[in-house]
């Protein structure tokens, strides 16, 4: 199984970087102390052997494909701009067997579910009203706490559930290092 994994700037406490579309191009974007780059590669290493073997099983993942992205769950829409905000993207299978897009169609997803804040399977059919022009239809996206998780290549229960379970991970690795800051007697992210 061929997979490429593509981490943005991770931004931590030790560095501030000013994203080129922050709101304020004075200010620093920080993005999450817990749920960074590292922690995101973390949560989906720990999917991966879950989802790579059901890549073939057609009743799951009609395309053999599979795009993920993980967004940064201490960037809201308000604190930087969507590209500033992505942690990470991985492709599972080989991207030049591609049949469509499924890079685009995983960020469309985790657009729309980092800005409403929601599962878009949930703004899909329960607040339509919130979509804008130009926004995915599709779903297979998760907001799991905050972490948003997008999906696509499988159908879209597939995608929902494979990026449910990489969210999951990720709230427990962030989970499991704030409890090792307040053992070290932190009182600060």
């Amino acid at each position: 199984m061929t997979t490429t994994t593509r981490s943005h700037t991770a931004i931590g406490s030790d560095s501030e970087v000013t994203a080129a579309g922050s709101r304020d191009h004075e200010a620093p974007v920080v993005g999450s102390r817990y749920a960074d780059a590292d922690a995101a590669r973390e949560a989906l290493r720990l999917a991966l052997p879950m989802i790579e073997p059901l890549m073939s099983d057609e009743t799951i993942c009609g395309s053999g494909f599979l795009y993920i992205v993980i967004m940064d769950p201490a960037l809201a829409p308000a604190d930087a701009r969507f590209e500033a905000a992505v942690l990470l993207e991985h492709a599972v299978g080989d991207r030049t067997r591609w049949d469509a897009d499924y890079a685009a169609f995983a960020l469309a997803k985790a657009r729309v579910s980092w800005r409403s804040g929601q599962d878009s399977h949930r703004v899909q059919t329960a607040q339509p009203q919130s979509l804008r022009a130009g926004d995915s239809l599709l779903w297979g996206s998760v907001c799991l706490d905050g972490i948003v998780v997008a999906v696509s290549g499988a159908h879209p229960w597939y995608d929902e559930a494979f990026a449910m379970c990489i969210a999951a991970n990720l709230r427990a690795i962030a989970k499991g290092r704030h409890a090792q800051a307040r053992e070290a007697d932190r009182l600060s992210a």
